[in-house]
């Protein structure tokens, strides 16, 4: 366990989140996340009657459609169980985020959009890891086959866009192991490389 040990405890409740990447046969990228939450106790529930230990309060899906540019082309959500019966009826609003692209300031316009009263809690936070697993999942292959198509081209590192200029590194200073000045970034992409020399 990579937390130091615990004070003696009682389990409460668990979280839950997965989230899983796929490509679509049309080109499409289908990313999916699933939330629920759990109880060690039981207790009576206005809408739903009793809900017993291990029963979940909430249990809800949300599958984006994006395309290449990690631009939203559709959205699904599904509430299959939670505390009101009114929940589900939030899940019309995350139309919004057809068009958005998932970049810099994605998380901001998430919440102008559906936050507060105009969403649910729990989907517009499965966002989160929704927008990172989209990007675990397209940018790798995208990057592999863009170098397999310069291998069987012979071309280098240069783009077309700026001849003799590498391309700069998506993830360069997207966290703190490829900071600019990082020894990360001085090995794989010297040219971007801001630390002493």
């Amino acid at each position: 366990m990579p937390l130091s040990p615990a004070e003696p405890r009682e389990h409460l409740h668990t979280r839950q989140v997965e989230c899983r990447g796929y490509r679509r046969r049309d080109g499409l990228w289908d990313i999916e996340g699933h939330v629920t939450d759990v109880k060690t106790n039981g207790f009576d529930n206005e809408y739903r009657g009793r809900i017993e230990p291990g029963m979940a309060i909430h249990d809800m899906w949300m599958r984006l459609t994006l395309d290449d540019t990690l631009t939203i082309r559709a959205v699904e959500v599904c509430t299959d169980d939670s505390p009101f019966a009114i929940c589900p009826g939030a899940a019309p609003n995350y139309q919004k985020l057809v068009g958005l692209s998932i970049r810099p300031g994605f998380t901001r316009k998430t919440r102008a959009l559906l936050g507060g009263a105009k969403g649910c809690t729990h989907l517009t936070e499965l966002l989160g890891p929704v927008a990172t697993t989209a990007f675990q999942t397209i940018f790798p292959v995208l990057a592999r086959e863009r170098e397999e198509m310069k291998a069987v081209a012979g071309d280098g590192p240069a783009t077309t866009a700026n001849p003799g200029k590498p391309e700069k590194p998506v993830l360069l200073n997207s966290c703190h192991a490829f900071a600019s000045d990082g020894p990360l970034v001085k090995k794989r992409w010297p040219d971007f490389y801001t630390g002493d020399v």
